[in-house]
């Protein structure tokens, strides 16, 4: 009798062992699959910051065909994409000050092509340009594109946020040092509308 008592108290701790086996490894590997897809959107936005700094060196140049006198406009537009593009986030160690560096730099470069963009108001025959027409679009498309991207990254960052948070997901996110990923925020800077005034 003694023998039974025992072999149902080594199956019932056997079972215990197992399920909380089961359920730290589904909490970790949920944690990590969630941390991948922060990262893999954040990639989406790096890459479509790329496409719009890889396209602004052709667009400063066919402005500059049409309005060769806005220098201080070019230089401002040349030098925050020098700036954008220096800085590098590492998606597997995103942290807040990273992001903020990465925003700050890239909504300096947005506000330098709206006033080149508001430099070519003042000239009709470049925004008939062909070429410009090409590119305007192909940069609006791409603004777009960073918009989703945004998006995107801030909804998977605050599904990976909550799940983290709640109890008892966050005792095992504190065990497995998973910590909590900074939100994409739009830069009061970005907000603004940008003057320019014609000397």
């Amino acid at each position: 009798m003694k023998n039974k008592g025992c072999i149902i108290a080594i199956i019932i701790v056997v079972i215990l062992v197992i399920a909380l086996y089961a359920t730290i490894k589904g909490k970790y590997n949920s944690f990590v699959q969630q941390k991948l897809d922060v990262e893999n959107s954040w990639a989406e936005i790096d890459n479509q910051y790329k496409r719009r700094a890889d396209l602004i060196p052709n667009l400063v140049n066919t402005v500059k065909g049409y309005a060769s006198h806005e220098k201080q406009t070019f230089t401002e537009v040349i030098e925050a994409r020098a700036k954008a593009t220096s800085i590098n986030v590492d998606a597997n160690n995103l942290n807040p000050e990273m992001v903020q560096q990465f925003q700050e730099a890239q909504a300096g470069l947005t506000q330098a092509l709206s006033k080149l963009m508001v430099v070519v108001e003042q000239y009709p025959d470049l925004k008939a340009n062909q070429n410009f027409i090409r590119l305007q679009d192909e940069l609006a498309g791409t603004e777009n594109r960073i918009a989703v991207a945004r998006r995107r990254y801030n909804e998977v960052v605050t599904i990976y946020n909550k799940n983290i948070s709640i109890f008892p997901n966050n005792i095992f996110a504190g065990i497995f040092n998973f910590e909590k990923a900074p939100l994409y925020k739009i830069d009061e800077a970005e907000r603004e509308t940008p003057e320019v005034t014609f000397e």
